[in-house]
Formats: C-alpha cells, sequence, structure tokens
C-alpha cells in the first residue's frame, strides 16, 4: 500500500493556538504548575551551587587551610546533594499531579466533543479517533513537563547565576549572560528550524509504516491474488528506506546542535574565565566561575531538548486543539470532511485512477471475448497438496477441467480442501504432485503478474484496506475508468450504497472495513473482485456470505452475468440452492472428488450433496427471507 505520506500537507502559517487552547484549560491548575516549576528551578540551582561550593571546597582545601575554614563547605555540599535528590523528586509528583489533572480535563473534553458532534461516522477513521483520545492528548501531558516546565526551569536558574555571578564580577555576567543567551534561545531556535521539516515528515511515514505492517500481513493473500504484493512490498521498502533516511538527518542534526552545545558551554567558561582574570578576580573564584559557567549553560541547553520536543508535539496539539477550540463549551470544529485531507494509502501497484503498473487487463469483463475465444482454459491433473510430510493430503489427486465459458461450483464440508484448491489455483499452493495448466502452459512457470491476469478473483477473507472505496476497488485493476468501476459495483449489488454515501467513491471504510456492515464488506470485496476480470478463470469464495438468500441470489446471478461468456467462473459455497444453473458441481471431501454434476443429478443420488440441500430447503422453508 502506498503511503504518500512523505509529503507535508500544506498548513497555513503555524501559530499558537493550540498552545492558548491548552494554556486557558490550565488556568485551574495553574498554581500547581508553578508550583512544579518552582521546585525545577530550585532542583538545577541546588545542583549549580553544588557544583559550585564543591569546586571551592576542593581548591580551597588545596592550600591545607584549617579544617573549621571548611566545614560550611562540608556539610552545605552535603546538604545541597541531598536536597537535590528530594528537590526532583517533589518537582516530579507536583508535575505530574498538575499535568494529569489538566489531562483528564483535555480527554474529558476531547470525549464530548466527539461523542456530541457524531465523529465516528464512515468519513472519519477510528484509528483517528483513538489517536486524539490517546497519544494526541498524551502531547499535552509532555507540553506542560516536557516544554513549560524545563522552560522556567532554564530561565529562572540563568537568572539568578547572572545576578550571582555579577556579584562577583560584573564583566564576567556579561559574559556568561550571551553564553546562555546563545544556549538557551540561538540554539533552540536552530534545533527547531533543523528538526521541524523532519519531523513533519517522519509521524506520517510511520503511520504508513504501521498501514503497510497490517495490510500486507492481513491483505497477503489479496494482493497475491491480484499480483500486487512485489508492488506493496516495494513501496513499504522505499517508505522504510524514506524514514531511515529522515531519521539519520535528525541524528546528525541533534549530534550537530547537541556538538555546538557542548563547544558553547566550553567556550562560555573560557570566556568568564578570560574576563575574570583580566578583572583580577581572586583564583578561588575564577574556578567556582568556570564551573558554575559550565553548569548554568547545561541547565540552559535543557532549552534545546524543550525546543525539540515542542516541534514533535505540535501536530498532536493542533490536533487536539481541533476540538477543542472553545475550552469554555464542546468544540465547534467542522468535521474532519471539510479539511484537506492527506491522500489515504492506496494499493501500491494503483497510485491512482489512471496510473500504475500495466496489468494489460482493460475494459470490463464482458468487452474483452474477441481475444479469448481460442483460449483452451485451465486445468488440474491429478493434483496432490500436503502441508505437512506426516500429515493426510489436503488434496488428493484431483482433477478437474476448466474450459472457457463454464460455471463449475466446489462444494463440501468444511476442511474438504476448498481453499486449498483455489490456492493451488491461484500459486498461492505448490502441490507436491500433479500439474495446473493454463493454456498447456504449466501454471508454475509462469510469472507471479501473469498468473494474476489469467486466474483471480474473490478469495476467502478477502482484506479491506483502510483507504476509501475508489482505492480499495483500484487494487482490482489500477486503471479501471469510472464507468468500469460503476459496472462492477453494480454487479456486486454496492453501488445505491456508494451513492446514498455524501464521499461517494471517496468514503473511508476503516480499518479492515470496520465502518461497514458484514454485507457491504462482502459486496465491496465481491466489486473488486469482478473489476480485477482475469483472463482465464474468476474465483468467488463464498461471495455472497452475510446477505440473506434473496440478495444472495441476485448478487450471485449478477456477478456471473458480469463475467461474460467466455470466462470460467468456479465458485466456492456453502449454499446449495445457488448451484441450479450451473455447469458442473464438484463435491469435494477429504481432499477427494466424491461426487460431480448438475444439481438435478446430485439431488437425485445418495451422499453428501443430496443430504445437505434437503437440509437447507427445509431451513428456508421454515424462515423465509423477508421480501424487499
Amino acid at each position: 500500500m502506498t503511503g504518500r505520506t512523505g509529503d507535508s500537507p500544506t498548513r497555513p502559517a503555524r501559530t499558537l493556538r493550540a498552545e492558548r487552547v491548552i494554556w486557558r484549560l490550565s488556568r485551574p491548575y495553574l498554581g500547581r504548575l508553578v508550583g512544579a516549576g518552582l521546585l525545577a528551578a530550585g532542583t538545577e540551582l541546588a545542583g549549580l551551587v553544588l557544583m559550585a561550593t564543591a569546586t571551592w571546597l576542593l581548591i580551597s582545601a588545596a592550600g591545607r587551610p584549617p579544617l573549621d575554614t571548611l566545614t560550611v563547605a562540608i556539610v552545605a555540599v552535603r546538604a545541597l546533594a541531598i536536597s537535590r535528590g528530594l528537590l526532583r523528586y517533589t518537582e516530579r509528583l507536583a508535575g505530574h499531579d498538575a499535568a494529569l489533572r489538566v489531562v483528564t480535563e483535555v480527554r474529558t473534553r476531547v470525549f464530548a466533543t466527539l461523542a456530541s458532534a457524531g465523529r465516528t461516522t464512515a468519513g472519519q477513521r477510528s484509528g483517528d479517533l483513538l489517536s486524539r483520545l490517546v497519544s494526541d492528548v498524551e502531547a499535552v501531558q509532555d507540553l506542560l513537563l516536557r516544554v513549560l516546565v524545563p522552560a522556567v526551569a532554564a530561565t529562572v536558574v540563568a537568572g539568578l547565576a547572572i545576578g550571582g555571578t555579577a556579584l562577583v564580577s560584573g564583566p564576567a555576567a556579561l559574559a556568561l549572560a550571551g553564553g546562555l543567551l546563545l544556549a538557551g534561545v540561538a540554539l533552540p531556535v536552530l534545533a527547531t528550524v533543523l528538526t521541524r521539516r523532519t519531523s513533519a515528515l517522519v509521524a506520517p511515514l510511520r503511520g504508513a509504516l504501521a498501514v503497510d505492517a497490517v495490510d500486507l500481513t492481513h491483505g497477503a493473500a489479496e494482493l497475491a491474488a491480484f499480483g500486487a504484493s512485489r508492488a506493496a512490498l516495494d513501496g513499504a521498502a522505499t517508505r522504510a528506506r524514506e524514514l531511515a533516511q529522515l531519521e539519520r538527518r535528525m541524528a546528525a542534526a541533534t549530534w550537530a546542535v547537541d556538538g555546538l552545545g557542548v563547544l558553547l558551554s566550553g567556550a562560555t567558561s573560557a570566556a568568564v574565565v578570560v574576563v575574570a582574570l583580566r578583572a583580577e578576580v581572586g583564583g578561588v573564584l575564577v574556578g567556582v566561575l568556570a564551573v558554575g559557567t559550565l553548569a548554568a549553560v547545561e541547565a540552559a541547553l535543557a532549552l534545546v531538548g524543550a525546543a525539540r520536543q515542542w516541534t514533535q508535539l505540535r501536530p498532536g496539539l493542533d490536533r487536539v486543539a481541533e476540538l477543542l477550540a472553545d475550552p469554555d463549551g464542546l468544540a465547534t470544529a467542522e468535521p474532519d470532511s471539510a479539511e484537506p485531507r492527506p491522500a489515504e494509502p492506496r494499493p501500491a501497484d494503483a497510485p491512482s485512477a489512471g496510473a500504475g503498473p500495466a496489468t494489460g487487463r482493460v475494459g470490463t469483463a464482458s468487452d474483452r471475448s474477441g481475444s479469448e475465444t481460442a483460449r483452451a482454459g485451465c486445468r488440474l491433473v491429478e493434483v496432490t497438496v500436503r502441508y505437512r510430510p506426516d500429515a493426510p493430503p489436503a488434496l488428493d489427486r484431483v482433477s478437474l477441467e476448466l474450459p472457457p465459458g463454464r460455471r463449475i461450483a466446489v462444494v463440501g464440508p468444511s476442511g474438504a480442501g476448498k481453499s486449498t484448491l483455489l490456492g493451488v489455483l491461484t500459486g498461492a499452493v505448490r502441490p507436491e504432485a500433479g500439474r495446473v495448466t493454463v493454456d498447456d502452459t504449466d501454471l508454475a512457470a509462469l510469472p507471479a503478474e501473469r498468473r494474476s491476469r489469467a486466474v483471480s478473483g474473490l478469495l476467502a477473507e478477502a482484506h479491506v484496506f483502510h483507504t476509501t472505496v475508489r482505492e480499495n476497488l483500484l487494487l482490482g485493476r489500477s486503471t479501471a475508468t469510472e464507468d468500469e468501476l460503476t459496472a462492477a459495483a453494480g454487479a456486486a449489488g454496492l453501488l445505491d450504497w456508494v451513492r446514498q454515501q455524501p464521499a461517494g467513491w471517496e468514503t473511508v471504510v476503516g480499518e479492515d472495513g470496520g465502518q461497514l456492515s458484514g454485507g457491504q464488506r462482502q459486496r465491496l470485496a465481491l466489486a473488486r473482485a469482478l473489476l480485477s476480470a482475469p483472463t482465464h478463470v474468476l474465483l468467488l469464495d463464498e461471495p455472497t456470505e452475510g446477505l440473506d438468500p434473496r440478495a444472495a441470489d441476485r448478487v450471485l446471478a449478477s456477478a456471473t452475468g458480469y463475467a461474460g461468456p467466455t470466462r470460467t467462473v468456479l465458485l466456492v459455497t456453502h449454499r446449495l440452492s445457488e448451484l441450479e444453473a450451473y455447469d458442473e458441481i464438484v463435491v469435494l471431501d477429504s481432499g477427494r472428488i466424491r461426487q460431480r454434476g448438475q444439481h438435478a443429478d446430485l439431488v437425485d443420488q445418495p451422499g453428501w450433496y443430496r443430504d445437505q440441500w434437503q437440509r437447507q430447503h427445509d431451513a428456508e422453508l421454515a424462515y423465509p427471507a423477508p421480501r424487499g
């Protein structure tokens, strides 16, 4: 599935709208937040004073003064070390208490907004809603704890450090102020500029790779059936390489800015020492100023991390702000369908309705009979499949003729080998013995793309991709026109539903078709299979599952008619009443063909088919389907 998430969506100029919204919600807890900021400042200040006091103690002790002159410094070092840990613990408690209270308020309002605005519709992804309730709301917590509190602490410590240095030397204080401005303002701005665009690209790519993982896992059968596996894998690999490149770029930018921070810390300390020496400051105090400067600049460099964190949080904060435009009441943001939406992922072989890898199939199923009349058809000869060497065969010497234009049904109990038979025909299952041929050519000798062109269709538990109706259908044939989409959807009984949707073909169906009913999901998968229009055999595995009997009969009849007179239809079904018009019915059991013939013949013969048909006939008489 393509991600196209490397291109960031066009947005208006960034403002602080999201932060203002969060700030208004935080007002009731302002005292707690200020307390957490002051405790964080106290922690950093304790560390700075600890470094300065320890430096004074070591330098003074080198002169071997009387012990009583060092006692106060020794006690101060111990007290500062202990108080630093206590302050950090208290700051964490206070900060998390305040942040969690704000997050609780935000999450409650977001949930109420989503519920009242009817956001849980087909046009809104359920994963998007969950993201807003979980990860995006967590961004509010990170804004408070990893951006606001460190910023307050760094500002307070910087101001006190400059003031303390000014008491010793005014020129040294100016040098320190210059270094702190560079560390606390210039470097954070530089870090923001370097990471802003890259961060905006990384998050969508990670989301696209998550979608790829789901689609490649759950949609593997459909991708293989339609010959799209290689393109999907290539698309996922491309996005993985793009993500790795972006992350390397971010790592390089981080390393560069952090390296500049280390150099700036040393340069500021050296500048303070030089200025202090020129101002004839005492040797002990020069050492204290040097180490204290290192600690002060390190505290200011925390703003670089806060700036990076803020850049990464902005998308999530903006999404929350959309729902909290009015924090004094429920948000009145427009539904997402009114906003520009980034392109949804679609199958990797179908970048657009009119572009994609050539499939060699143009037009609807009934448009291709002119070039196919000379086909020899598909054939299975003595095919045996065994999944484990010591296991009984899933198919045991099965032979089946699939000449052009024939309608053949395969029935049997669960575990009879029906799905294995379809897997053999699509090339997904390799037989251990026997042959499968298409126009007298061994199926295994054909490239995967040609196999999918010759034999494909609706497989069991068909995967519906988390994208639009149009793009789900285009997996069947990426070059399909609007008329062909309409014809396939009409034959599958999906067209009326599509026309009822406000977004029409652009309706997003949700993860694995979660926004659709079971019948709608099955019709969508069937329409995609019909649109694929294989040249030889159209496979239909339980195409009417989830539909009532009357609707099932109508859909199967229209789907079979859509296949045209020269294409073989191989139907796997449990509803035997659908099969009266089929040319041949094959009864599989334990991997072997037990019965074969037409419906009228099989209901007169003792065996599984007659027994099963009688049970289904009696059940439909007892519980008739509703009219309409």
